[in-house]
């Protein structure tokens, strides 16, 4: 929609976990070496956590993307609570026929393939996204599952991703053997104010750009209103460049991003961490309704009065 008007050939804020528009901040870049590690050194266990919208799948999509040709890889993606037989779902991320019911013949099918893969040289990592849906008793399954080697090989490798309780399970008493076989153990964090604007700033070359369209105010604005979290700063960013397209703005300041953050608050369940103020009493000079009835939204204001006043 925006694109041509702001000479981009294709959108840069999509939520989508597109790896080409992986932003390394120095953790996330930590975060993806250490998964290099894990694999590299056949880590039984590799654990990476972090907020909902820190990047974790897009890392993980790189990671997919710059494996050797000798990994064989199983992604989980619809983890829950009723999980049923980790051993069908893990089959079944395999390709391979999970459709028997009894636990010794899914058992000896991947054990099977694991020394299939093994002996042709391959070796076999799980991928397990959206982990902190696990229970307890399906990670102590997937521990028991890391008993399968062969020498001094480790002929299975999981990777778990999640949400910060994953962590917090990890460190249940009852899972001490689990997080005893955790190699690598790695929490994303959200960008800081200047990672907001590299960020920023890199998202809008890949998809084209030749200059920075937000202006430092604006961007400013944009952290507080995201918190640093990658996929909040690409809705408000998006939302933004439409209202830029609509109102024929080349540059996109502050105050149009205010306005969108006031609509969003306003209009959708999706807010950031700004407050939506309480409307004043009739005759004041905020929070007073208009002609169609709808009440006027400060996000912020001291905040966005310091940036247009500089």
């Amino acid at each position: 929609m925006y694109e041509a008007f702001y000479g981009l050939h294709e959108k840069p804020f999509s939520i989508l976990p597109d790896p080409d528009f992986l932003y390394l901040s120095k953790r996330h870049e930590m975060a993806y070496t250490l998964l290099q590690y894990a694999v590299e050194s056949q880590a039984g266990f590799a654990v990476i956590t972090g907020e909902v919208g820190c990047g974790k799948t897009t890392l993980l999509r790189h990671l997919l993307n710059e494996l050797p040709a000798d990994v064989t890889v199983g992604m989980l993606t619809n983890t829950h609570e009723s999980f049923g037989q980790l051993l069908q779902w893990i089959l079944h991320a395999f390709g391979l026929s999970y459709q028997s019911r009894n636990k010794v013949d899914l058992y000896r099918n991947f054990t099977q393939f694991l020394i299939e893969e093994y002996s042709q040289g391959r070796r076999t990592l799980l991928i397990i996204d959206e982990a902190q849906n696990l229970s307890p008793a399906i990670l102590e399954e997937l521990r028991m599952l890391s008993n399968i080697n062969a020498d001094k090989d480790q002929v299975l490798q999981t990777i778990l991703v999640g949400q910060p309780e994953l962590k917090a399970k990890l460190n249940r008493h009852d899972l001490r053997q689990f997080a005893q076989r955790v190699v690598v153990d790695f929490e994303l964090q959200p960008l800081d104010p200047q990672e907001t604007s590299s960020y920023i700033e890199t998202r809008l070359r890949r998809a084209g750009g030749t200059r920075q369209l937000f202006t430092p105010e604006a961007v400013e604005l944009i952290y507080q209103w995201s918190g640093g979290v990658p996929r909040k700063i690409n809705v408000l960013c998006d939302t933004s460049m439409v209202y830029g397209y609509a109102t024929k703005s080349p540059e996109l300041a502050a105050e149009l991003v205010a306005e969108a953050i006031g609509d969003k608050a306003d209009n959708t369940v999706f807010s950031g961490p700004v407050e939506k103020d309480e409307p004043r009493a009739a005759g004041g000079s905020e929070g007073k309704k208009g002609d169609d009835n709808k009440i006027t939204i400060s996000v912020d204001r001291d905040l966005v009065r310091d940036l247009f006043s500089r």
